[in-house]
């Protein structure tokens, strides 16, 4: 009997594996149609991954042109390690990876060569994702126009590679190792793969949340909560004309989460940050008293005290019931900058000592 269900199960395991090669090979010949070309590097464990909308995909990549340059690395992008996240059927930007993806097992490791009509909008995709690593705004740089305009429009995109790349487009390499396959509804969405109702709905959320940390003292933690929420809404701008009912609604909300971001940026020193947020804020809104309040701050702890001064008589024009609080600050400030003069005084005096005895010259 047992020689029996070796040999049965000896057949099953061929029967599979035989099964499985078959499905890589008519895999392999959809995508060569499609002028895409697959290479195993390493082989996964398990099926395929699954194909429903919905499923969330986690996998390193590193793009590359047909020489070898490598552009992009998903393992040292921002000098960090961090994998992408992918939802299948959200009509991310570029399609070719969700295509590519469904043809791999978990563990797998890839090289797919995608002809050009796949990698046009790489461009486009790579600057997002290096402006997230870089903690800043994915859309930032981006003109109010769809991918395909801003292909055609010789609008920089910051970056020497992705500018030739966009002006050059060409055939592109992905080596992807997929990581980790999660089913619809067993995960938390990320913001970036919500529908535009799901952010929405959740901009308020955020904000709260942002707040009972700042009160709780994890200004970091606030600080990331309130960029969200920022990001959230200017995505949502992005699609709306400037200046439309729409576009200025979205940008009410964002007002108050961007001076609560100022607010954590005063706390940690980045005075330069809430000076440039600040202006934006204020070249829109020359009433908003917070905004002026906070720039006066940033101002007078970067030693630029006459645009301080400037800022605080502002705050009082607009609400002299902040009165003692402009007092308060001016007097910090004032203390701050005497104090600067005595010790530059006494640096100088030390440099300049007349009190010094001459040398005395000397014969042989």
């Amino acid at each position: 009997m047992r020689l029996k269900h070796t040999a049965s199960t000896n057949v099953d395991i061929s029967g599979t594996r035989t099964e499985i090669l078959t499905r890589m090979e008519e895999e392999a010949r959809k995508l060569l149609e499609e002028g895409i070309t697959k290479k195993l590097l390493s082989p996964g464990k398990g099926e395929l991954s699954s194909t429903k909308d919905g499923t969330k995909v986690i996998f390193h990549y590193r793009t590359s042109l047909c020489d070898g340059t490598v552009l992009d690395d998903s393992r040292t992008m921002g000098g960090r390690c961090k994998p992408m996240e992918l939802i299948l059927g959200k009509k991310f930007k570029l399609a070719v990876w969700e295509r590519v993806v469904i043809t791999m097992r978990r563990g797998e490791i890839a090289e797919f060569t995608c002809d050009t009509k796949h990698t046009a909008l790489y461009p486009l995709m790579s600057q997002s994702l290096r402006n997230i690593s870089a903690g800043k705004d994915p859309l930032e740089g981006q003109r109010h126009c769809c991918g395909i305009a801003q292909i055609h429009s010789h609008h920089s995109l910051g970056h020497k590679d992705l500018d030739n790349l966009q002006a050059n487009p060409q055939p592109l390499v992905f080596t992807i190792e997929l990581l980790e396959v999660f089913s619809p509804g067993s995960f938390q969405l990320d913001l970036w793969a919500m529908s535009d109702e799901e952010k929405l709905e959740l901009v308020p959320q955020i904000h709260e949340e942002g707040n009972a940390l700042f009160k709780q003292g994890q200004i970091k933690e606030a600080t990331e909560k309130y960029y969200n929420g920022i990001a959230c809404l200017k995505n949502l701008q992005m699609k709306e004309r400037p200046g439309d009912e729409i576009w200025r609604n979205l940008d009410k909300m964002i007002t108050p989460l961007l001076l609560n971001y100022c607010q954590c940026m005063l706390l940690q020193g980045q005075y330069y940050e809430v000076i440039e947020y600040c202006s934006s804020l204020l070249f829109k809104y020359e009433d908003n008293v917070k905004a002026y309040y906070k720039r006066a701050k940033a101002h007078a702890a970067v030693w630029n005290e006459k645009e301080a001064r400037a800022d605080f008589a502002k705050v009082l024009e607009l609400d002299p019931s902040l009165g003692p609080s402009v007092a308060k600050e001016l007097r910090a400030m004032e203390e701050r900058i005497e104090s600067k003069k005595k010790e530059e005084k006494g640096r100088y005096k030390s440099l300049f000592n007349y009190n010094t005895a001459p040398a005395t010259a000397t014969t042989g």
